[in-house]
């Protein structure tokens, strides 16, 4: 039985590995076939109606997929793990592959989600195509699945470390002792192959161990910062946008997916035609924003904020297959750069705007998707400095505490309609 695990655990990372590097590869493909050539260079070139053309007739081709195979859309790790013991939900080659393909469609025509959603999902299903071909017993289900979406995303972010946490905090936690040693084969050897085609999300301006005591008064005073974004993003999420789904649930319920798939395709094209770097998943947004000190005036840094916060939650509902830990991140690096924008323009300190981008993005994520280990890990592994490590461990601590007195963060949020079709 060892033996099977260790083979079972190396076959998922690098099978994992090469399907996580053709999905990330399909994505970039197809945005310079959608948008024919880099996006943020001939979007300002194509005309208007093509701009919204172009993703609403991606996130329609998306929901009819999703209406031939529900499994296609986003579900967390820990449901999957659920729902497949319990012999609730069976995942075949034939969702894997029309997973990828809708994702990929998704995030390449503009809708703001992320990839380690579906790279969790992809290691998750081939981990259990994988439990099924060894015939391993029932109750290591989850412990395979737990591998799988480590891989998934140890792949996608090429970082294993990442990947490790992300799994353990979302599925593998009761498995921990047992079974650590497989997530950290899996995550490992899916790293390895993603590391030689894909780019890491790393921070160039590190200081490694040494810590800066001229951050502390700045990084509480951006707790309550922070915390009015998360507010305001989960104001717009769980209760304007919300509203209105039901509205249109009760009125409309046989043309709620078409309703929703025309306003993502039309705020998804407004979104690009008045600022490109608006839209997609983030990542290179994210990259940019933690590595280079360039002044960016506050007003298009808010724009931005808003019309992410707003195509974000949008895209959730018009179906589109992806995950949240990028965009999230995306959303508060932004807002930590501002932040560090607005203390230079106020002559506060002279601190860099780059390192609140840091904190903010792991922040931002940590809380909303409520992964605070995870995002200390990642904080530490993609900047390896331990000042962004202990303010993003302090940060996600308290803005989780203040963000839960008026807000019930849940892991994954489901609209009513997604019930219904579950039921």
């Amino acid at each position: 039985m060892l033996g099977k695990l260790i083979i079972a655990s190396l076959l998922t990372g690098i099978i994992s590995g090469f399907f996580i590097t053709v999905y990330e590869l399909l994505i970039i493909f197809l945005t310079h076939i959608i948008f024919m050539g880099d996006p943020f260079k001939t979007i300002p070139t194509l005309p208007v109606w093509y701009l919204y053309l172009a993703p609403t007739v991606a996130i329609f081709i998306v929901n009819y997929f999703v209406s031939k195979d529900k499994y296609i859309r986003e579900y967390g790790v820990n449901e999957i793990a659920e729902s497949i013991s319990e012999n609730r939900m069976i995942l075949t080659f034939k969702t894997l592959f029309l997973k990828i393909i809708t994702s990929a469609l998704s995030i390449s025509s503009g809708f703001i989600v992320g990839t380690e959603g579906p790279s969790a999902g992809i290691g998750a299903m081939i981990a259990y195509h994988i439990h099924r071909f060894f015939k391993l017993p029932t109750m290591l289900i989850k412990m395979m699945i737990s591998v799988g979406a480590s891989s998934g995303v140890a792949a996608i972010f090429v970082s294993p470390i990442t990947g490790i946490t992300f799994a353990i905090e979302n599925i593998a936690y009761q498995f921990l002792k047992q079974y650590v040693g497989y997530l950290i084969l899996g995550s490992v050897i899916a790293f390895s192959i993603s590391v030689k085609f894909l780019d890491s999300i790393s921070f160039h301006g590190s200081l490694g161990k040494i810590i800066d005591y001229h951050y502390i008064m700045p990084i509480l005073l951006f707790i309550p910062f922070i915390t009015v974004f998360v507010y305001l993003y989960l104001f717009l999420k769980k209760r304007l946008l919300h509203l209105i789904d039901l509205e249109i649930f009760k009125n409309f319920h046989k043309y709620r997916n078409i309703i929703f798939s025309l306003i993502g395709g039309s705020t998804v094209g407004t979104i690009l035609l008045i600022e490109p770097h608006a839209a997609f998943s983030g990542k290179e947004m994210v990259i940019h924003l933690i590595n280079y000190e360039n002044h960016i005036p506050l007003a298009f840094i808010f724009m931005i904020i808003m019309l992410r916060i707003i195509g974000t939650t949008v895209s959730i509902y018009s179906n589109a297959v992806g995950g949240m830990f990028l965009p999230l991140m995306s959303i508060g690096a932004l807002v930590g750069y501002g932040y560090g924008e607005l203390i230079i323009e106020m002559h506060y300190l002279p601190l860099e705007p780059f390192f609140f981008a840091a904190v903010g993005a792991a922040v931002f994520m940590g809380v909303l998707m409520k992964l605070p280990l995870t995002a200390v890990v990642l904080a530490l592994e993609t900047t390896f400095d331990y000042n962004v490590m202990v303010a993003t461990g302090v940060s996600v601590v308290l803005v989780s505490y203040l963000s839960n007195l008026y807000f019930d963060i849940r892991k994954k949020y489901v609209t009513r309609a997604d019930k219904i079709q579950d039921a």
